[in-house]
């Protein structure tokens, strides 16, 4: 591949016009490894920014090491030995006058066990984790310094620390970085954020920030740097949020331009349906029925997302609004992440509309190819007038002949591109989306989230509801939880038993409630115990999810998979086993199972010895209060958007710089400001898109 000349007299060159080729060193093996990332021209690398800092410019006691915190250390060699077990390792320990660590090697040569030996002294730069025999680094770097004393060679500035790709070390990243540098002093890049917005930042201008973000210089504020806090890097994250904003409102008003159903309420009809329950719609539910109804009247295609907290009555709404699809002679389908759920649905459905003279099929795994084949053909027909299902409904020979209304359960748990998916089934117009989850989602990350939807919140519960009593036991006391549970069942009373496990393996975690529910069967053989896991046909599962709907079973021994779907009012006690390991929203929702009937409900918060103080403390949050949104603000706190959304839904959502809990008070600014440059500044909306996510589209939302 020809190198590109530099700038030369005719003026300089943009960045985004030189490929990386143009830097010194780059071949076409270097490229190719570099276009892994992403990275095709100057522009491309320089918006490559380091996932974190490392502190070399102080030696760290070693009694001030943190698990998981990297540092430089620096000691004398008390012992160093070969030690054999599940792997032969060279276990070094290192000592200063506060306190010492080990170093463990698993590959090590000759030479290296010679320098690595006792009486010699080290400077090692790693990150301390539990290990054995308390705090240890694993193959940390390290050089051999005269003595304790010894500071020469200390890093003056922070280091930068990059996503790598193989076949790409951080020293080789870092030289082309610095070169790329001094090509941005040449041809500095456009800056598109108005002027007012950059007085946020102190009038940082994008060159300085990029100078400072990969060569931070040694009068810079280290606390701010590595916090992400400093007015440069903060100006940097404004502006990669606001791009991300900005593709994700394109998309939005992408969708728009499709023509949709008008599917206004047939308020006669609506009223027939409530007429068959046994209670009345709650405020909550009235004010965002009639917010998804004002958006079906519509001919432009609604995408609306309701949150509600388990137990907020989303399924009522979801089917007051596939009513305005039927009651136009459209048809409507509702896609559910799991057989429990989706079956919980078609029931619900199916009592409500049939009564109405519409009749609802049902798509799932279990369904023999003859019930599948007839459901096809009456959807295809319009003869049935809606679907309930799982993924089913995606597949490609699912046709329907005037959909106009598509219903997402559990939203987080599907794919966006799954999502959109369904769009093209509905023919010449774009069927309206209704989205639902019963995660309680913080303002600041729906709002980036799920940017291309309209927010509603059902934010209050059906009247009779009482909080679910949350307590915390130390798994010691097993025996006197195990007595609580006889004593409840043994009263009328129906109660869950949760195993979970840390690796994310179902395998495993079957394995687990295998053995729980042996040992329960042993400690109380008086009481019916059923057994629940992914690892189970869906019709061993639904049996014995029946029997336990049914009141044939007393206790129920399950994995997460009852997380979402099953609604047994007489289940008014819940046992968690080690909650530490599963998030607080989560946590929440498995709670939810309990507190659906009229007696007073428990939750047992079985945790493992020892329980670490944030442990504790993030399981006080959840014993403290039963407000799905004050437990989702701390579990975004904690854990951050992927968890809390799910892989699936934030695996396009990888931000370089931006940080969506630090960077929430932004949020609000940016929608403004992308509202306005979409409106008035096209240009500048396609050069800033084109800045962040050019050649790197998984980083934008499909």
């Amino acid at each position: 591949m020809p190198k590109t000349a530099m700038p030369n007299t005719h003026g300089p060159v943009p960045l985004h016009n030189i490929p990386v080729s143009g830097l010194k060193g780059v071949g076409d093996k270097l490229a190719a490894t570099l276009a892994k990332l992403g990275l095709n021209s100057v522009q491309d690398l320089l918006f490559h920014l380091p996932a974190r800092y490392a502190d070399r410019t102080r030696i760290a006691d070693i009694a001030e090491l943190q698990a998981l915190q990297p540092a430089v250390i620096q000691g004398a060699i008390t012992s160093s030995r070969v030690v054999f077990g599940k792997k032969r390792s060279l276990v070094v320990n290192l000592a200063d006058d506060t306190g010492q660590v080990v170093l463990r090697f698993y590959f090590f040569t000759a030479a290296q066990q010679k320098l690595l030996s006792e009486g010699n002294c080290l400077r090692c730069y790693g990150e301390p984790r539990p290990g054995a025999l308390g705090l240890e680094m694993y193959h940390p770097e390290y050089q051999a310094v005269q003595s304790l004393d010894d500071i020469e060679g200390l890093e003056d500035t922070l280091t930068p620390v990059y996503p790598l790709t193989d076949g790409l070390s951080q020293k080789r990243l870092r030289t082309l970085m610095l070169q790329a540098l001094d090509m941005l002093d040449q041809s500095p890049p456009n800056e598109l954020l108005p002027v007012e917005v950059s007085g946020y930042f102190d009038h940082c201008t994008l060159s300085e920030a990029l100078h400072l973000a990969h060569n931070p210089p040694a009068d810079a504020d280290i606390n701010s740097l590595m916090s992400g806090t400093h007015n440069c890097l903060q100006r940097l994250a404004f502006e990669e949020l606001l791009a991300h904003n900005l593709t994700v409102q394109q998309t939005r008003l992408l969708h728009q331009q499709d023509p949709a159903p008008s599917l206004p309420s047939d308020d006669a009809l609506k009223q027939k349906l409530l007429d068959q329950l046994p209670f009345k719609p709650t405020g909550a539910q009235q004010r965002v029925l009639k917010e998804i109804e004002a958006d079906l009247s519509l001919n432009l295609p609604m995408h609306r997302l309701v949150q509600g907290d388990v137990g907020s009555g989303k399924t009522l709404v979801a089917a007051l609004s596939a009513l305005s699809a039927l009651a136009n002679g459209y048809q409507a389908a509702l896609v559910a992440p799991t057989e429990i759920l989706a079956e919980q649905h078609r029931n619900n459905f199916q009592q409500w509309l049939s009564a109405l003279g519409f009749e609802v099929v049902w798509l799932a795994g279990k369904v023999t190819a003859s019930q599948k084949r007839k459901a096809l053909e009456k959807l295809a027909s319009g003869e049935a007038h809606m679907a309930v299902g799982t993924h089913a409904l995606f597949e490609d020979n699912v046709l329907f002949k005037k959909l106009g209304l598509v219903i997402i359960d559990e939203q987080h748990r599907f794919g966006v591109q799954q999502r959109l998916s369904l769009r093209k089934k509905g023919g010449e117009h774009c069927p309206h989306q209704l989205v639902m989850t019963a995660t309680p989602i913080p303002r600041t990350l729906a709002m980036t989230a799920y940017a291309d939807l309209e927010l509603s919140i059902i934010d209050e519960l059906p009247p009779g509801r009482t909080p679910v009593n949350t307590v915390m036991i130390n798994q010691n006391k097993r025996p006197d939880v195990i007595a609580r549970v006889r004593a409840a069942c043994a009263e009328g009373q129906q109660a869950y038993w949760v195993c979970t496990l840390v690796e994310d393996s179902e395998t495993l975690a079957a394995a687990a409630a295998e053995k729980t529910c042996e040992l329960l069967r042993e400690a109380a053989p008086e009481l019916a115990i059923g057994l629940v896991h992914g690892r189970l046909k869906s019709k061993e599962k639904d049996e014995v999810m029946a029997a336990f709907k049914a009141a044939d079973l007393h206790l129920l021994v399950a994995t997460t998979v009852i997380e979402v779907g099953v609604d047994v009012p007489n289940a008014s006690l819940m046992i968690i086993e080690n909650p530490e390991r599963l998030g607080l929203a989560q946590l929440h929702q498995i709670r939810g199972r309990v507190g659906r009937g009229q007696r007073a409900s428990h939750c047992v918060l079985l945790y493992g010895h020892p329980l670490s103080k944030q442990g504790r403390s993030r399981l006080e949050v959840l014993r403290q209060s039963n407000d799905g949104f004050v437990i989702a603000e701390k579990d975004l706190e904690l854990r951050g958007p992927g968890e809390l959304l799910g892989t699936q839904q934030t695996g396009d959502m990888h931000f370089r710089l931006a940080n969506l809990q630090r960077d929430a008070a932004m949020i609000e600014r940016i929608h403004g400001v992308a509202k306005t440059l979409l409106q008035h500044h096209p240009d500048i909306v396609k050069a800033l898109v084109s800045r962040w996510f050019n050649n790197q589209q998984e980083y934008v939302k499909a």
